[in-house]
């Protein structure tokens, strides 16, 4: 009689392979349905910063992948004193309350002045302008009553999967909001 073999209790090659294409086509399907769920996501969300989160540190002009940031400065005009020295417009202690380019706390002359009546102003943003770097922002927030502050701008935005400003911001002042409503406005502190 001859003996036989001992069954393998092992795997062979070809159960090996189907189990790799299996597990390869599992992990496939898994993507996909990630992918296409965040595409859901990202068509009924957009970007926007949280102002009262917003730490004012400038990155928002230089982290976004766009050549110019789809960050701006926003102006909650209700809440504006129309001050004669605006801590969002001058740089502290200037020359002289002029709109002297020497005296301009924003680097690209972003922020319009125009007289109202005595002592009053009105300053008003000029988005194409402005680059998003805080630094009106930061002189409002600072000394001022907080009207100045930053926003993505939805028409310029190209909505990434993950946003490269939202990555670096050290004060978590990103998130997403729904499209329905895609502005965060700062309101006045009651």
């Amino acid at each position: 009689m001859d003996p036989q073999p001992p069954k393998s209790t092992g795997q062979n090659r070809r159960d090996f392979l189907r189990q790799g294409f299996r597990g390869a086509a599992l992990l496939g399907m898994g993507g996909l349905v990630g992918a296409l769920s965040w595409r859901s996501s990202a068509e009924t969300t957009r970007w926007q910063i949280d102002p009262q989160k917003c730490v004012r540190c400038g990155q928002c002009a230089t982290a976004c992948v766009l050549e110019h940031s789809a960050v701006r400065c926003a102006h909650a005009q209700a809440m504006c004193g129309y001050c004669e020295l605006c801590t969002g417009y001058f740089e502290p202690d200037p020359n002289d309350l002029n709109t002297g380019a020497e005296n301009q706390l924003c680097p690209t002359a972003a922020i319009r002045r125009r007289f109202v009546e005595d002592p009053y102003f009105e300053y008003t943003i000029d988005e194409a302008l402005c680059i998003g770097c805080a630094r009106c922002v930061e002189g409002c927030n600072r000394f001022g009553n907080g009207s100045l502050y930053l926003q993505v701008r939805h028409e310029i935005c190209v909505n990434c999967n993950e946003c490269a400003i939202a990555r670096v911001c050290p004060g978590d002042a990103f998130l997403r909001v729904p499209v329905s409503r895609p502005y965060i406005s700062k309101q006045i502190a009651h």
